[in-house]
């Protein structure tokens, strides 16, 4: 006791305190290219191309932990698509780049949109880089993707699974 009368002891935090007040620990052991293509289709069919492309770019994640303590699985799936103006497909770029995180601190609750949101990114400089060298090495314009809004992208996603449950549950 201080001699306030007050007491000042470590024992006087709650546990729950304590663990709220340690800070969240992200970092990233790894990054990979998990699987990669790379289709061609103007050199392989010879297609002319005028006027500019129609490119289309689809993102899908993924998330699992793994068997080591606090370390998860994360890959971002991009699948680009280039057409000219008359829907012919000039190219297809399929990428599924992946990291190794360890990650503590972060409360269960808070793991999915963590592990969905903060790990891709962190990987998506990388990935765009990836995109670029492989669309420029490939005879075209280098692809520079723009930012891709992960929270955006969290709760699309967490509304198609709502609304897919909630049709689920009216057919049974």
């Amino acid at each position: 006791m201080a001699e306030n009368g007050t007491d000042t002891s470590d024992s006087a935090i709650a546990p729950e305190a304590a663990a709220q007040a340690a800070p969240v620990k992200m970092q990233v052991l790894g990054q990979y290219i998990r699987d990669m293509s790379f289709e061609n289709i103007l050199a392989q069919k010879g297609l002319k191309v005028e006027g500019r492309p129609n490119i289309s770019v689809q993102v899908a994640l993924d998330a699992k932990k793994r068997a080591e303590d606090n370390q998860f699985d994360v890959a971002t799936k991009i699948k680009v698509e280039s057409k000219t103006e008359d829907d012919a497909t000039l190219f297809i770029l399929e990428l599924d780049y992946a990291g190794v995180f360890l990650i503590e601190n972060v409360p269960d609750e808070q793991m999915h949109p963590f592990l969905m949101i903060e790990c891709p990114r962190m990987l998506f400089p990388f990935l765009r880089r990836v995109v670029h060298d492989v669309t420029r090495d490939g005879g075209f314009p280098p692809l520079n993707l723009d930012n891709i809004d992960f929270v955006q992208l969290y709760r699309q996603d967490m509304m198609r699974r709502a609304e897919a449950q909630k049709a689920t549950a009216t057919t049974n």
